[in-house]
């Protein structure tokens, strides 16, 4: 049984789960194309990072900033070793509920091109192609994705 819950960025299997996915973007991204929060800033009121555990084991990352207007996925992350059992989507799934609760309208994401199980996995979920927003530039490493939380009457 997957369990999902708020985590700090300080517990060490969640530092190490960050930790990994920093190190995988800087090898993949230049330093000005990484747009990944540090571990001080996934502490921040408007901030709520998230871990999925497994057997008792913490195998997955991902946070949900409220920002003015939309909520922002942020952090999303699975150990390699864990990938394919449902650890994302249970997080994507708490994520947005988490949203939902906020009266949020959107929730917005910015990843990385060549992610193609991350795209798949936010496909999957509702989030379409959009173009960059907030502080984001337009980059040729970046792909923006948004779903809207309104329900359909």
């Amino acid at each position: 049984m997957i369990h999902v819950a708020p985590a700090s960025p300080f517990d060490p299997p969640v530092r190490a789960l960050l930790e990994a996915s920093h190190a995988l973007m800087a090898s993949l991204y230049a330093a000005e194309a990484n747009h990944y929060l540090s571990l001080d800033a996934l502490t921040e009121p408007h901030i709520t990072l998230f871990a999925a555990s497994q057997g008792g084991n913490t195998l997955a990352t991902g946070a949900l900033a409220r920002m003015q207007g939309y909520g922002e996925v942020k952090s999303m992350f699975t150990a390699p070793e864990a990938r394919g059992h449902g650890l994302a989507d249970a997080l994507l799934s708490h994520i947005e509920a988490e949203a939902r609760s906020a009266n949020l309208p959107y929730l917005r994401l910015e990843t990385g091109t060549g992610l193609d199980a991350a795209h798949r996995l936010y496909a999957r979920h509702g989030f379409t192609p959009r173009g960059p927003f907030g502080a984001y530039p337009a980059a040729d490493t970046s792909v923006f994705m948004e779903k809207s939380l309104h329900k359909n009457l």
